[in-house]
Formats: structure tokens, sequence, C-alpha cells
């Protein structure tokens, strides 16, 4: 007869045995485990966890808020919910905890209360999935960035910063045509914010829930240029993609398309933009059909196309069907009393975007960039803001910040700071010296208007009164 015990086989009692030794093998194999009831309070924390926890007893846990147990615990929200929340990272007494929580259920699936249980107090038995897990991380993010950017508008009108003419100008005339789905060519120089207005004008039409593709002719070789744009169809030619592509037009259907440095387009690839600008319509590389789409064409550029045109190397047909509305883009060193609002907008996006001090600038630091003629124009000038903050100890941007970089260009209207000659002068009379010569400059860049240079200085107009009866330079506001 044998001796061994019969198996059971009921699936309830499988059932209830498997919870309980679930119970049982977490709880040995876990560094902690704590409970709570549907109100919050401790009900149960096992020996383990006081150590951790800082407590000499189970008694002195019991019946408390779990919030006076564990700072910040998570274990009311999962009680309160029923949803579990499987795998999380908790920092406790100065350590990172990997912690596990879910409810718990009456026999009628109602949730009265919460159990947890710290998996691990040792995060380097996890490195392997916590650097999968941020490798994932990082990789959704590039995706989502190159999806963002490839596809999608980012600026609007409040970006384009400014409100002098100029400047308020352009951005009548870029509302006019956000109305409206006509071709619009922007013309200035390199670094002006042409893609930005762009973009605006695509955030602000009808269009702007529909893809924003944006090209730079000039950076796509004269042999892929046509299949870039218009597209290829299966075995196109050798090399090609047997699946076929579809072109930049294709991609922007719906939406806009806004082609950078247009005045470098082939002459051979004119006639073919001209056909889908006026038969909206375009036919892939190794096809023989057409196919139409629906996209409004942004052109920029900062050549002269009417130079272009009469040298022959662009299409006058062309010109004037992307001349319908033209926006000229001042440059930056056109508009001078927007330096200030222009250096602080820059500022606060560089900060943002990098592990930067908070940064300030200062009146001499303003002082030495109105000295600049900027031929890189606001691209430029983030530029230099950024390396100047690269520079920087404090994240307090003065005069002498920007000495060192702008002084090197022989760009500039004049040097920042002059370079000391002769005798060392005590450093009190040398700030009053540079100090003096930044009202100056304001008033110079504000044309003598008193409001405008304090504006531009980012001080009250009674401080710089003060500011220049201490320097023997009273003028009276422009009128």
């Amino acid at each position: 007869m044998s001796d061994r015990q019969p198996i059971v086989s009921d699936p309830a009692t499988i059932r209830a045995r498997a919870m309980e030794t679930l119970l049982e093998r977490l709880e040995d194999l876990c560094e902690g485990a704590i409970a709570i009831d549907r109100d919050g309070r401790v009900v149960y924390v096992n020996e383990k966890y006081l150590h951790s926890l800082r407590l000499g007893h189970v008694s002195e846990a019991i019946g408390r808020p779990i919030e006076e147990i564990i700072p910040n615990s998570l274990m009311r929200r999962v009680a309160e919910t029923g949803e579990p929340i499987l795998l999380d990272i908790m920092e406790l007494g100065g350590e990172q905890l990997v912690v596990t929580r879910m409810p718990i259920e009456d026999e009628n699936r109602n949730v009265i209360g919460a159990i947890g249980f710290v998996l691990s107090d040792r995060l380097d038995n996890l490195k392997p999935l916590i650097a999968r897990m941020g490798q994932l991380e990082s990789d959704l993010r590039l995706a989502k960035r190159q999806l963002s950017q490839s596809r999608s508008a980012r600026f609007t009108f409040d970006d384009y910063v400014g409100n002098t003419e100029r400047i308020g100008r352009a951005k009548e005339l870029a509302r006019r045509a956000a109305r409206q789905s006509v071709t619009v060519l922007l013309t200035g120089e390199t670094g002006t914010g042409k893609e930005l207005l762009a973009q605006a004008i695509h955030n602000a039409s009808a269009r702007a829930e529909k893809p924003f593709v944006s090209v730079n002719v000039a950076a796509i070789p004269d042999t892929l240029i046509e299949s870039e744009f218009f597209g290829t169809v299966p075995g196109a030619y050798t090399g090609a993609d047997r699946k076929g592509r579809d072109g930049k037009f294709r991609s922007a259907d719906g939406g806009t398309l806004f082609l950078d440095e247009i005045g470098e387009m082939p002459l051979q690839l004119q006639s073919k933009l001209l056909r889908v600008l006026q038969e909206r319509e375009i036919e892939p590389v190794g096809s023989d059909k057409v196919t139409k789409v629906d996209v409004r064409v942004i052109a920029a550029t900062n050549v002269d196309l009417q130079k272009r045109v009469n040298e022959g190397t662009f299409r006058a047909d062309l010109f004037y069907r992307l001349n319908v509305l033209t926006i000229a883009l001042p440059p930056l060193r056109d508009c001078a009393g927007d330096l200030p609002e222009i250096c602080a907008r820059l500022l606060d996006d560089i900060v943002r975007s990098g592990d930067y001090l908070n940064a300030k600038l200062t009146p001499s630091g303003l002082a030495a960039l109105a000295c600049y003629d900027w031929p890189g124009n606001v691209r430029e000038l983030r530029n230099v803001l950024e390396r100047a903050l690269i520079l920087s100890d404090s994240g307090r941007l003065a005069g002498d910040d920007f000495a060192r970089i702008l002084s090197v260009g022989a760009e500039g209207r004049a040097a920042v700071l002059p370079a000391a000659t002769g005798a060392v002068v005590p450093y009190a009379q040398a700030e009053a010296a540079f100090e003096k010569r930044t009202l100056e400059g304001a008033l110079e860049a504000a044309n003598g208007q008193i409001a405008e240079a304090a504006r531009m200085l980012r001080i009250s107009r009674a401080t710089f009164y003060k500011k220049l009866a201490k320097f023997g330079l009273a003028q009276s506001d422009a009128v």
C-alpha cells in the first residue's frame, strides 16, 4: 500500500492554493511588502520592510495613513482606482526601489485595498531591463522628433518676433497669405527666418492639420532631384526602390511644400515645377500617368531671382508664377529696435533646449550686440548667444562675453569693445567709461528717443535720465 497522498485535481482548490502560494513566494522573494485598506490605512507590513521604513515594530505602522509611512506613495491611488502599477521605481530614504502595486478584491470583485511589494532594492540587478527601456524611449523620442521636423510645422506668427515697420509689414502680408492658398515667395538674406514664417503661414491656414514638408533645393544632388520631388514607380531605374517611392509633392498632398533656395533649382526641373503649379498634377519618374495633388507652395530665396531671369538661369514664366505674393524679410541690422525682444526669445529657446544656466542679457551685453552688423542675421545671433552661454560661468551675459566672440569678425560696423591701450586705469573708471558708451550706443540706435533707448536697455526711463545726468548726456525725447 502506497504512502503517497492523493493528488488534488479540483480546479477551485488549485486556484485558491495558487493565490496563497503566489503571495507566500512573493513575500519570501521580495525585499518588503505592505498592504492598505480602501481608506489608505496600513493593515499589514512584513518584518523585512521595517528597516527600510525606519520602523522598530509592525505596530508602529498599523492603522496609520500610508503617506505617513511612505511619503508620496501611490498605494492609495491603486486602492481607489483598482488599477495596478506593475513596475515602478520608488525613492525611499535616499534609495531607489523597484516596486509593484496591485489592488486587493473581495469575493465580489470589489476593491477593498491594495498591496505593494519591493521587488528589489538593488537596481544593478535590473540594469539590462532599465537600459533596454531607456533605449526604447530614446528611439521613440528620436522618431517623434524626426517626424515632427519633416511633416509638421512648429512655429506661429508669435515666434516671428519684432514690432518695427518692416517686420510688421512682413507679418501683415503673411497673415493675408494664410487666408488664401496662393503661392508665396519669401525673399531675404540668409538667417532672416524664411522657414519660420513659412511655417507660421501654414499653421494659420486651413491646411494647418495637413503635412508641412520642407525641402532645401540646393542640398539635393541634380541626379536625384526629380525623383525627390515627383517620386518613382517600382523599378523605374537601376537601383531604385522596388516598391517605388512617394516624392515630396505626394508627401505634402493637402498641405504645404516649402521650397528653400528655389533659385538653385536646375533649369530642367523648373519646367516640371511650373506644370505642377499650373495643372496641380505630377508625373512620377518611370510613369506615363499623371497624379493630381493639392499642394500650396511657399518658395524662398536669398538671391535676386529677377537677376537670374535676366541671366537666363531661371525661367521667367516660373518666376512670374512664384511671384504672386512676395514677402520681403528685413535683415537684423535694419531692426535694431527689436534686438532686445529677439534676444530674449532666443535665450529662452536656448535655455529650454539645452543644459544651460538661466540666461540674462545685461545692458552692456545688449549694447555690444547692437554694435555688430549681423551678416548672418538671426541665425548668427542665436549662434553667438549660445556660444556666449557655453563660455559663461554665471549665465549673465555682459559686453565682455561677446567681445571675444564678435571682435574677431571683420563684418561688424566697429569693434565691440575698444582694445585697452596705454596705462591701466582703475576699475571704477573703466566701468564708468563703458557705461557711458553703452548709453551713447543705445541713444544712437534709438535715434535719440530716450523712451526707446531705455526699453532697449531694459531699464526704466527715470533710471535712464539719472544715468544721462550722471554723465552729462541729458537730452529731450524726440517728438
